[in-house]
């Protein structure tokens, strides 16, 4: 990783602009090499290894311990060059590429050329250059002129116009629009993760209007299942989990939905964009303490800073270092924050200052600094302390009243329990000598720590009287039933003889004594009657209303915590201590100073004002952030194809004026993003087919020009919500508590909720009413147990969150859909729900399986060819004995045709 570094920076700051051998300049080209590698030792925090600072050049030609190290003019007598030729210099794991030796090389034979005057001396502080901050990313947002193009007519918008102006530089242009089918199932995956039914299509499809297209991208925008989709790819970059991570046992998060829910309705009301970040960042200080009684808005607005709760946390967990466990989890929440909202790589500054972009370790603890009265390590609240409850006053009212209603029958059960336990006494007593009994019963009545020893005794000498109790009286129901047995069977002795009874008057009323003793003794069972009591005391209390709680983030008034430098990152080892701020690049341009403590405000208001400043217009990174992601999620790759880091080693913006076009339409609409996907996806370069030709494969071939739209296999959560939809299984229940996963009898992770017996091992499972068929933005999170189904198709693991998903095209997730449980079951409701739509032609059932799975009617060869496959199954299946009996072979055919179809790359692809 960090030869491919060397090598980025190389071709960054070395190749880019050196048109010249004799352009070669230290600011430019030599000293990025330099930082990267050698100012860790030799200039950094003071440290002078060998009495060598080499961030200057008049510092190099003055030289350390072993005399001048720069000879400009003179590379063979420089010892710089000498130690780095050897491979002396840097250390093993920092050899310098060769190109850069060369450069080096170049640029001491050509007299170590500076581009401006140096100052006389350099503190230890560190210098941020104006090359660096000059960097593109650290530039203004301007709106760029429009673009002047050739083909006008195939530019709908201003962003075709940026795109094509790129295309016809290279010799390419536009592709034809994709056909309708195709446009629909892009658009309905790309806005809902769904596919689109075949009503919906056919409507499209046969709508004529020339606005057809734009009302669908409106009706799909509305729809409270947009969230959903665009929710979880925030949910990425923000690190959501329903578990702490951290340690093996995974703690679940069982409140963190709140935050998901949040975010999902954050979308589908489509919220201001600066106002989701400001409300993440600060919620909390929007709303006053006590957090009690809340209202709505304030509910939502705690719910918001969960994403300031999302880090893995350790810290509610015994067996582990807990000053470590929390500041890796306030280091975890500044690396979800910064690569999300900032694009830049701010964590590589907390041991040593960012080797490649100007980002310092003070600028690291003054971020860390704003979180810091929130997040205070020295006063830390674990998890289960940060809860805020949403009971109100009017809750616990309610629940106090239930539960004075619920302990009156409380106390009737102990009413009845002791008149149990008087008669249960009162029998046993009879059982034993008449010259105890007063005794024993006094001894029985004396609370035990007040028994004399003789009272002990003589109850260890009856054990069935000192053994009564409310938990045993169940034995002596046992104990009267087989009295009353024995009653009954001497009673039916008795009933045979009555007809041949001298007395039979005299018998028949003996019996109907036996009768009614039995009767007595089974009248009243004291464990049935005292477990009648507790249910209905139970049933009462099971009215009460269900306390929630909120993970947030939130201040304790008063308490402003000092933030301190760790020296090489080690909270042992405190520094210079600091104040919140931005970054430092950033300050010639733009107020980077931050409040230490808002006096108008109960908390410090340094993490709203943070927030203001991300979202200032004159800020360079955020809006840039946020549209290239947008970008990114509708063309499968970013302008910015590192959308987390925008810094030196991240990828240089193939569209540039572009990127800068959208981030200011961003802010000029008032940050609003349905608009500006919009903007997006009625555009020429979003509409085009994705038929690759001779010319794109050699000029374009990583479709960097967007000459025609990129095939992008589904995500995990739409291959599964796919399946679900198709099947007809899909639950759209929004929002709510989390679907639960469990590990089944083999080790998979399912959905389920585990129900584990004594010994660990997986019990009768407990329905869930639907639930497993919820989408899949509902299933938890857990860190440790990824769904199996999720996980085959690349679900991200949150460490502590998931900048950009990865593609992978595995074996594994083709015997997922040959051999998984869960496509067998869905390609069977699959196939009943066609036979139920059409019935028994196999040629309708073929038609329209394959729009259901494709969005588009198959060709008549596809037709001939996927009958012949269902008359060869249906043989195949009525020749074998393993043929369920209750399955005829005709839909046993048709369900492997339904699962071909799924298995398929038409159906797990969009084009």
């Amino acid at each position: 990783m960090r030869k491919i570094g060397y090598l980025l920076i190389m071709l960054r700051f070395i190749l880019v602009g050196v048109t010249h051998a004799d352009e070669i300049t230290y600011e430019q080209h030599i000293r990025p090499i330099l930082k990267a590698n050698c100012f860790h030792c030799h200039g950094e925090d003071g440290k002078r290894e060998g009495g060598l600072d080499v961030r200057l050049v008049k510092l190099l030609i003055a030289g350390g311990d072993s005399g001048t190290t720069l000879l400009p003019g003179n590379p063979e007598a420089s010892l710089l060059l000498e130690r780095v030729r050897s491979g002396e210099m840097p250390p093993v794991d920092r050899k310098l590429s060769a190109e850069e030796l060369d450069l080096l090389e170049q640029w001491v034979r050509l007299g170590a050329k500076t581009l401006r005057p140096e100052p006389d001396r350099i503190g230890d502080e560190p210098l941020i250059t104006e090359e660096e901050r000059n960097f593109w990313s650290f530039q203004p947002i301007c709106r760029p002129p429009t673009p002047k193009v050739q083909a006008n007519d195939s530019a709908r918008t201003m962003i075709d116009r940026f795109v094509l102006a790129k295309l016809e530089a290279n010799g390419l242009s536009f592709s034809t629009d994709a056909d309708r089918a195709t446009l629909i199932r892009r658009v309905y995956f790309d806005l809902l993760g769904l596919p689109p039914s075949v009503d919906e299509v056919n409507q499209f499809l046969a709508d004529e209007a020339p606005d057809a297209y734009e009302r669908l991208l409106d009706r799909l925008l509305a729809s409270p299942h947009y969230g959903e989709r665009w929710g979880r790819h925030w949910l990425d970059i923000a690190g959501y989990a329903d578990s702490e991570g951290y340690t093996d046992d995974d703690t679940p998060r069982d409140w963190a939905y709140f935050y998901r829910d949040y975010v999902i309705a954050s979308f589908n009301e489509d919220k201001p964009f600066d106002e989701f970040i400001l409300e993440q960042l600060a919620g909390d200080e929007l709303v006053p303490p006590p957090y009690s009684n809340l209202k709505e808005e304030q509910i939502q607005l705690l719910a918001a800073t969960g994403f300031l709760r999302m880090a893995p946390d350790g810290t509610g967990a015994g067996g582990i270092d807990q000053s470590v466990a929390r500041n890796e989890v306030v280091a975890d929440t500044i690396k979800i924050v910064s690569s999300s909202l900032m694009g830049l790589t701010v964590g590589c500054a907390r041991c040593h200052d960012h080797r490649y972009d100007p980002i310092t370790t003070v600028d690291y603890y003054r971020l860390r600094a704003v979180f810091e009265p929130a997040l205070d390590w020295k006063h830390w609240q674990a998890p289960a302390a940060r809860r805020v409850s949403l009971y109100t006053d009017a809750d616990r009212k309610l629940a106090a009243e239930i539960n004075a209603e619920a302990a009156e029958v409380d106390k009737q059960r102990e009413a009845k329990a002791q008149e149990y336990i008087d008669r249960t006494l009162d029998e046993e007593l009879e059982t034993v000598p008449v010259a105890v009994r007063d005794r024993l019963r006094v001894a029985y009545k004396t609370v035990a720590k007040d028994r004399t020893d003789e009272q002990q005794a003589l109850l260890k000498e009856y054990p069935s009287v000192a053994s009564i109790s409310v938990g045993s009286l169940y034995l002596y129901d046992r104990r009267r039933e087989a009295e009353a047995g024995k009653i009954d069977a001497a009673r039916r002795e008795k009933e045979k003889q009555l007809a041949t009874a001298a007395d039979p008057m005299a018998l028949a009323a003996e019996i109907q004594r036996d009768i009614e003793a039995a009767a007595k003794l089974r009248a009243e069972k004291a464990a049935d009657d005292l477990k009648r009591y507790q249910e209905k005391a139970d049933a009462i209390r099971a009215t009460i209303p269900p306390e929630r709680f909120l993970r947030a983030v939130t201040e304790t008034p008063g308490q402003i915590p000092s933030t301190f430098v760790f020296f090489r990152g080690d909270h042992e080892q405190p520094k210079d201590q600091v104040s919140p701020q931005g970054l430092s690049v950033l300050s010639t341009r733009l107020d980077s100073t931050l409040p230490t403590n808002d006096d108008s405000r109960p908390s410090t208001g340094r993490r709203l004002a943070f927030a203001k400043q991300l979202t200032d217009p004159r800020y360079p990174l955020t809006a840039r952030v946020i549209v290239n992601r947008l970008w990114l999620h509708h063309f499968g790759r970013g302008i910015v194809n590192s959308p987390a880091d925008f810094g030196v080693l991240g990828e240089q913006p193939t569209h540039p004026e572009l990127l800068d076009w959208l981030a200011s339409e961003f802010i000029a609409s008032g940050w609003q993003v349905k608009q500006l996907q919009r903007r997006i996806m009625m555009s020429t370069a979003y509409r085009q087919s994705s038929h690759r030709s001779e010319q794109h494969e050699t000029v374009d071939p990583e479709n960097k020009l967007y000459a025609r739209m990129s095939i992008r296999r589904l995500e995990s959560e739409a291959v599964r919500d796919a399946l679900l939809a198709i099947s007809g299984k899909l639950n759209l229940t929004l929002y709510g508590p989390p679907v639960p996963v469990m590990e089944d009898e083999v080790g998979q992770i399912v959905i389920g909720k585990e129900n584990l017996d004594g010994e660990r091992k997986p019990g009768q499972s407990i329905p869930l009413q639907g639930a497993e068929f919820r989408r899949s933005a509902y299933v938890q999170v857990r860190r440790s147990r990824p769904l199996g189904v999720l996980e085959t198709f690349d679900n991200p693991a949150m460490v502590p969150n998931c900048e950009q998903r990865g593609v992978s095209n595995v074996a594994p997730q083709s015997l997922l859909f040959m051999n998984s449980g869960l496509v067998v079951e869905h390609s069977e409701h699959f196939a009943a729900r066609v036979l139920d739509l059409v019935g028994a032609d196999p040629h309708a059932q073929i038609r329209l399986a394959w729009q259901m799975a494709f969005s588009t009617a198959p060709s008549e060869h596809d037709v001939e060819a996927a009958a012949e496959f269902l008359r060869k199954q249906t043989t195949l299946f009525q020749e074998s004995p393993a043929k369920p009996k209750d399955t005829s072979a005709e839909m046993l055919a048709l369900s492997s045709f339904c699962q071909a179809l799924l298995s398929s790359n038409r159906f797990l692809y969009v084009e």
